[in-house]
């Protein structure tokens, strides 16, 4: 886990101009992309399709590997996995045909929950990485959300690891006592649940102790505060011009039409 994080602070830190971008032009950016992907009706895959063009752009502007974010985007599928599995078992009427089979809406709409959990998630995490923890709540801060609450995301994201690796060595301690085939009973489970709880919060208290010994008052500061230029306006303008045409129109299905000579 450790690695991971260190992984997505060399992304941040790189220097590009997507990198150099003011923070909360970024930010701003990406929520309405998440606003406007969200939008859409339950059935709508086509016209989600166009969307994807955003966060792959900022992978190449930014030097994400596509491939990183996707692993990550991976990791956290089964949440979206658990949010629609049941649909096409609770709307099983049929809707489209392809290739002569009838598609119902429990379907559909289960690819489109598929399908913006993917956008989403890999646009916020390619602002974290084009952009690093320091300089995003910066750039919160600066947008005048509240000091609480950017101090938790940065907290948050900078200690998640040291409750990863007590519990790891909670597990490592309990396998070592089990032998090379344990069988763990679920009460088990439960006492570790409590110490990796007693262990967290007294690991919790030290690591304050030792933030308010070296002058730590909650405020975010940073080595190099992005400042807002002319270009970072134009980049939000265009990108947001792009999701009001690819919202209002199904892009996607007139590109198919032109391609086919359908015409638009």
């Amino acid at each position: 886990m450790t690695h991971r994080l260190w992984r997505m602070d060399e992304l941040g830190g790189q220097v590009t101009p997507l990198h150099r971008m003011d923070a909360r032009i970024k930010i701003l950016t990406v929520l309405i992309f998440i606003a406007v992907v969200m939008s859409f009706p339950r059935y709508e895959v086509s016209a989600l399709m166009p969307f994807f063009l955003f966060p792959l752009a900022m992978m190449g502007w930014g030097g994400i590997p596509p491939g990183y974010i996707f692993k990550k985007v991976l990791i956290a599928s089964p949440f979206a996995l658990a949010v629609g599995i049941f649909n096409p078992w609770f709307d099983s009427e049929p809707l489209i045909q392809v290739g002569g089979v009838s598609v119902s809406g429990g379907w559909l709409s289960f690819l489109s929950i598929l399908i913006r959990f993917s956008l989403t998630v890999s646009a916020a995490l390619t602002l974290l990485a084009c952009t690093g923890i320091q300089r995003l709540c910066d750039g919160m801060g600066r947008m005048g959300i509240p000091r609480v609450f950017v101090v938790q995301v940065q907290l948050l994201y900078r200690y998640l690891f040291v409750v990863v690796e007590e519990g790891a060595r909670l597990w490592r301690g309990v396998a070592m006592r089990a032998g090379p085939h344990p069988r763990i009973p679920l009460r088990t489970y439960g006492a570790l649940v409590g110490h990796l709880l007693l262990r967290s919060l007294d690991r919790a208290q030290r690591v304050y102790q030792a933030m308010a010994a070296r002058g730590y008052t909650g405020e975010t500061r940073t080595l190099r505060s992005t400042a807002l230029r002319r270009g970072d306006v134009l980049f939000m303008v265009g990108w947001v011009l792009f999701f009001g045409v690819a919202r209002y129109w199904n892009l996607a299905e007139r590109t198919g039409r032109l391609l086919t000579g359908g015409g638009l």
